[in-house]
Formats: structure tokens, C-alpha cells, sequence
């Protein structure tokens, strides 16, 4: 266990404990449970080397649509999957969390097939995909700024258009191709 002591966020002194020891900072918590001066509720702490700032729901949202979307990619897929939620939530036009990004319905319409037909809720999450995401928080961006992808193989024809006609094709990599 880590124990965090007489370490503060704003006005409010963090006292916690953590198991794992890759835990560097808290970085943000809840002010309304903090008020009461009891258990304070941390909402994210930034793990050793990352350079994004996510909560642990993120993380695991993370992990989740990235398995789901390039399970069967190598290393360089996934973290290219990766880099493209990130850019997102780094992107005014898109949701603030990975959350948000994750499961953004634009006109009855998921951004990521996963989360529309139900594969991201029955995914379990490889070591090679945990690796991947880990690259791609510690700053590993292969991304080229791409801020979407398809499987070509299997989009279907109206959504492919509009990939082709609406954005820029940056690059292709295993079974998708990445445009912004």
C-alpha cells in the first residue's frame, strides 16, 4: 500500500491509500464529500508516466473500446485506436472524458460500432491491449491528429461514404483506416 498524507488538491488535504504503486498524484476530488471532512472521494489520480489525467472508469472504458475495436490488431492497431479516442477528448469538438467520447450517440447513431451492437460489453480485455493503452497514456501518438476510423471490410456502404467524402484518409493500418 501507498499512503498519501498531508498532500493537497486545492484547499482539501488527500489522506489514502492506494495498492497500486504506479499511483503518483491525486488530481482531482470530490469537493461535495470533502466538505463533510469525512472519506474523500477521489475521482482521478494519475498513474506513473501518464501523461493524461483519467479517472479509473476512464481507464477501464479505455481499455474496454480498445479491445473491442482492435482485439485481433497488433500493438501499433491498438494503440492507434487508442490515440484516436485520446484525441477526442483533447478535441473541443468531442466530449471532455473517454467515457463521453466512448459512448457519444450522434442522431441515434454510436461513434463506435462496439458500443452500438454490444461487443464492448463482452469483451475480455487482452494483455497485449492493457500494454497498448498503457503506451498511448504514457504519450505514445501514432496517430498523425486522427480523430476517426473505420473497418472498411465491414462498414457498411452509407457510413464508408461518408468516411470518403466528409474527412481527410491520413493512413491505413491493419484492418482500419484513419482519417481527420
Amino acid at each position: 500500500y501507498i499512503e498519501l498524507i498531508n498532500t493537497y488538491v486545492g484547499e482539501y488535504q488527500v489522506s489514502e491509500l492506494f495498492e497500486d504503486s504506479s499511483v503518483k498524484s491525486v488530481t482531482k476530488i470530490n469537493k461535495q464529500v470533502a466538505g463533510h471532512k469525512r472519506n474523500i472521494e477521489i475521482l482521478s489520480c494519475q498513474k506513473e508516466l501518464w501523461i493524461y489525467d483519467i479517472s479509473d472508469k476512464d481507464y477501464e472504458v479505455l481499455l474496454k473500446i480498445v479491445e473491442a475495436e482492435a482485439g485481433g490488431e497488433d500493438e501499433t492497431g491498438k494503440i492507434l485506436v487508442a490515440n484516436v479516442v485520446l484525441n477526442r477528448v483533447k478535441n473541443p469538438s468531442f466530449p471532455d472524458t473517454v467515457e463521453e467520447v466512448v459512448f457519444q450517440n450522434e442522431g441515434g447513431c454510436y461513434q463506435f460500432s462496439p458500443v452500438e451492437n454490444g461487443r464492448y460489453e463482452t469483451v475480455c480485455v487482452s494483455e497485449g491491449t492493457y500494454k497498448a493503452v498503457e503506451e498511448a497514456l504514457k504519450g505514445e501518438d501514432l496517430s498523425k491528429g486522427a480523430l476517426y476510423f473505420v473497418s472498411e471490410k465491414y462498414a457498411d456502404p452509407e457510413s464508408l461514404k461518408w468516411f470518403q467524402t466528409k474527412l481527410t484518409l491520413l493512413y491505413s493500418h491493419g484492418g482500419h483506416s484513419f482519417y481527420g
